[in-house]
C-alpha cells in the first residue's frame, strides 16, 4: 500500500499497489534533511582524489612512516596493510567533502572510526599523523583552494582524533614518571 502524495491525514490512503511515495514536503524521507549536493563543491577535485586514491593512500602512508617511524614496529606489517586499506575509505570521505563543500563528513567519519581504532588499539597519535600525510599527499592532485577545503576537514578530523585520546584506554606511549606515579612503584 503506497501513497501517491502526502495529503493531510484524512485523506491519507493507499488507492493502489501501483502508486508511489512523493516526499515533495520532506527533502529527506527518514531526517527531513536535505542529501548533500554533491555539486556545491569542488567535483572535479573529488573525482581526482577518487582517480588516485590508492597511489595517495600509499604516498600518505609513506609520508606518515617517515614522520615517524616507530609507527611500523609498533603497528606491524599487517597493521600497516591495515592502515594502507583503510586510507581508502578515508579519502572517499575526503572526495565526498570535496565534493559537497561539507568538511563535516570527515568529522563525522572519524567520530563513527575513532572507537574501531581503539579496539585495534591503534593510538590517536598514529591517525594524526596519517592525517598530515593525507594532506601532504592531497597537494599533488589538489589546486590551492581545493587544498583549503580539504585542509579544513583534515583539520576536524583531527580534531576529533585528539578528542578520543584524552579518553582513558588509548594506546599511546605513556610517560613513565607519570606510570611510576599511578602505580605506585
Amino acid at each position: 500500500m503506497i501513497i501517491c502524495r502526502i495529503v493531510a491525514p484524512s485523506r491519507l490512503r493507499a488507492t493502489g499497489a501501483t502508486e508511489r511515495v512523493s516526499f515533495d514536503l520532506v527533502s529527506h524521507y527518514a531526517l527531513g534533511l536535505p542529501d548533500p549536493d554533491m555539486r556545491a563543491g569542488f567535483p572535479d577535485a573529488a573525482e581526482r582524489v577518487r582517480a588516485g586514491r590508492e597511489r595517495l593512500g600509499a604516498r600518505a602512508l609513506e609520508v606518515a612512516l617517515q614522520r615517524d617511524p616507530t609507527l611500523r614496529e609498533r603497528a606491524g606489517e599487517s597493521g600497516v596493510r591495515a592502515l594502507l586499506r583503510d586510507t581508502e575509505v578515508f579519502l572517499e570521505r575526503i572526495a565526498r567533502a570535496l565534493a559537497s563543500g561539507d568538511p563535516g563528513q570527515v568529522r563525522e567519519w572519524a567520530d563513527w572510526i575513532a572507537p574501531v581504532y581503539r579496539r585495534r588499539k591503534v593510538p590517536m597519535d598514529d591517525l594524526v599523523t596519517l592525517c598530515e600525510g593525507l594532506r601532504s599527499a592531497l597537494a599533488a592532485v589538489l589546486a590551492p583552494a581545493e587544498q583549503a577545503a580539504a585542509g579544513i576537514a583534515l583539520d576536524q578530523a583531527i580534531e576529533t582524533f585528539r578528542r578520543y585520546r584524552r579518553i582513558a584506554g588509548d594506546a599511546r606511549k605513556r610517560s613513565r614518571i607519570l606510570t611510576a606515579l599511578y602505580k605506585g612503584g
